[in-house]
């Protein structure tokens, strides 16, 4: 199916989770450490400049910002001009954190990633994060193998089921949510065989838009990795992805030009929209 797409922004670094919020699109620009929006018109604007690579972000339910701190591995609140921790997740084993998703509660899905190769110890896990900032290990990859390298988090209306990227093993992920916010019964929700995914947003369907990084390609993905849909970025990787906009039918495409391994040193990001059928759904 041919898609239009329609430029929203340039001039940024590598755009990453993507947010919609109060109108407008919120987005951390990592290799940037800043956090912006973007109005659906085109308007944007630098909310915080930060002194470490921005990742996940989200909401807690009086409308104050999430923001992860990669390399700290904190999580901090923008109180206005202000910036302050929320969670201190230095003490869980890691090299650096990653993506985040935030429930209608205020709770967060936190990536914990440990790159081996660096000489650090420990295993990939998923953090949970209560509202108050507690926080405790929801899920870990000694436990459940399918939690190697988790990436890209999505939450289903019912929050009963919690959905994530595997970038390093090219599939989708998904787990049930417990009462008390654990995760357990882990499953595959897709193979994405020549798509290591990256951001992913899910629609009112079940499918899962997914940023196939080194694809170039996002492609629609149906609960057992049948793709109805992609769309070619090109010669740009293709980042993360999310559906917003008032009706939440606007596919907010994240995608930056360069060589990945070397993106700190040189990358060129962009963001674009499409107009689709299936309105997004749950969180974020």
């Amino acid at each position: 199916m041919g898609r239009k797409l329609e430029p929203l922004l340039g001039g940024i670094v590598f755009p990453e989770a993507p947010r919609w919020h109060d109108g407008v699109l919120w987005f951390s620009d990592m290799f940037a450490r800043r956090v912006m929006i973007v109005s659906i018109t085109g308007h944007a604007k630098v909310i915080a400049e930060l002194d470490d690579e921005p990742s996940g972000l989200g909401f807690l339910q009086d409308g104050t910002p999430l923001v992860v701190l990669m390399n700290r591995r904190q999580i901090v609140r923008l109180d206005g001009s202000k910036v302050r921790v929320h969670a201190d997740l230095s003490h869980f084993p890691a090299t650096f954190l990653n993506d985040m998703v935030v429930d209608s509660n205020g709770r967060a899905y936190v990536d914990n990633i440990v790159r081996r190769a660096k000489g650090d110890t420990g295993s990939d896990k998923i953090v949970l994060v209560e509202p108050d900032g507690y926080s405790r290990v929801a899920a870990d990859n000694e436990e459940f193998s399918l939690m190697e390298t988790p990436n890209g988090l999505v939450m289903t209306p019912d929050q009963k089921t919690l959905i994530f990227a595997s970038t390093g093993h090219y599939r989708l992920a998904a787990m049930s949510i417990e009462a008390d916010g654990s995760l357990s019964r882990p499953r595959v929700f897709a193979e994405t065989p020549g798509a290591a995914p990256d951001g992913i947003c899910l629609d009112a369907e079940g499918a899962v838009w997914v940023g196939g990084l080194d694809s170039n390609q996002f492609l629609r993905v149906r609960d057992g990795g049948q793709v109805v849909e992609s769309i070619s970025m090109g010669d740009r990787l293709a980042v993360a992805c999310l559906l917003g906009g008032p009706d939440r039918r606007t596919l907010f495409l994240l995608s930056a030009r360069g060589q990945r391994g070397h993106l700190r040193e040189r990358s060129e990001g962009f963001i674009d929209v499409v107009s689709v059928d299936v309105p997004g759904a749950g969180w974020p």
